[in-house]
């Protein structure tokens, strides 16, 4: 079968593998949809430590069950059913495990980082995946792409677990990719009163204003948008700010920006080679600032996100912009480098 493997730096290739071939406990499935991660952007771009290639990329998917070498009862799911999973694998135990906060454990492995992932025609379930029930069924009418954010999507809800958006609230995202446009809507259906974006990147900005957000900017060089920020929360500021790129940047001026009281999430990561940032602390201390990091996802995350995504209530179709087959992985980052696209889904089968 043909997959797409990260091979190093800027060397993802599209070429023949064998297909995988199970052993006892572990399942097999037929990948219908892969997303495209901002995280498969950057491998491809600056490499990744914790992926040792060659690597089948690939972790938001969509898949149907074709071979089972465990039993149903055990894995909660049978042949024949569409499935997503929740692609943490814990191995042991410890503090982190037992309090609840799994994505912060270090017994942990990662589908497509430390196995095998979803840009394929086949994927291998991990026996101690099936074992901890990771695979979900699909039981709505949702198509496989638009299931296929449900990873993305559970990530977005840790974070906002620590938020505590409310219908006093107006929230601010400063990132309008993909990630952005996802903290935007959870914070709306959480009933914020506005929901403001801003992205520096002009294309990406006119597409945000189709879900209907009280305010989609453009970042300027100036600061002027700052302003225009400031005028419509009567020189407040928002009482929630989401920075959602990876910007140095941007998580300054989200102390800036931010009411007196306000809560702050640094969503995306920077660099690690360039991983500070200069802040005023002064914001956080004058203003008293609540500010919180977000990493990954726990279970619990990905079932409340797969949940919402079959309710039909998120507008997950508008997310998903383009479908490529997997011979134009390379394109997919091209189409989001650019801002042209949003959200990305490889298709295998094309």
């Amino acid at each position: 079968m043909k997959a797409a493997v990260y091979e190093g730096k800027e060397r993802v290739v599209v070429r023949e593998v064998p297909e995988p071939s199970l052993e006892d406990g572990e399942i097999l499935l037929a990948i219908d949809a892969c997303c495209v991660c901002g995280t498969d952007l950057r491998t491809y771009r600056h490499g990744d430590k914790k992926i040792i290639p060659p690597r089948i990329l690939g972790h938001e998917f969509c898949a149907r069950v074709v071979e089972m070498r465990a039993k149903p009862e055990d894995a909660g799911v049978k042949v024949g059913d569409r499935v997503g999973m929740y692609i943490v694998i814990l191995h042991g135990n410890d503090r982190y495990i037992e309090g609840g906060r799994a994505n912060l454990s270090s017994h942990r492995t990662t589908m497509s980082y430390h196995h095998d992932g979803a840009f394929a025609p086949l994927m291998r379930v991990p026996a101690e995946a099936v074992r901890q029930r990771s695979l979900f069924r699909v039981t709505g009418e949702m198509s496989s792409r638009e299931m296929s954010i449900a990873e993305p999507l559970g990530c977005c809800m840790n974070a906002h677990s620590r938020l505590r958006v409310g219908m006093k609230d107006t929230v601010a995202v400063i990132g309008a990719g993909p990630i952005g446009v996802m903290h935007g809507l959870l914070a709306r259906l959480q009933g914020a009163q506005r929901v403001i974006l801003l992205d520096n990147n002009p294309a990406r900005a006119q597409m945000a204003k189709q879900f209907g957000f009280d305010a989609v900017l453009v970042s300027r060089p100036d600061g002027s948008h700052r302003a225009e920020v400031a005028a419509m929360t009567d020189g407040e500021g928002p009482d929630v700010v989401i920075v959602a790129v990876s910007s140095a940047t941007a998580q300054a001026e989200a102390l800036e920006m931010a009411a007196k009281g306000g809560r702050i999430n640094f969503f995306a990561g920077l660099p690690k080679s360039s991983p500070t940032a200069q802040l005023d602390v002064n914001q956080i201390h004058y203003k008293e600032l609540e500010i919180s990091g977000s990493y990954s996802e726990k279970k619990s995350d990905f079932q409340a996100a797969f949940a919402l995504l079959q309710s039909g209530r998120f507008p997950a179709d508008q997310i998903v912009t383009h479908t490529l087959p997997l011979s134009q992985i390379t394109k997919a980052f091209e189409l989001m480098e650019s801002g042209e696209a949003l959200k990305v889904c490889i298709d295998p089968n094309l």
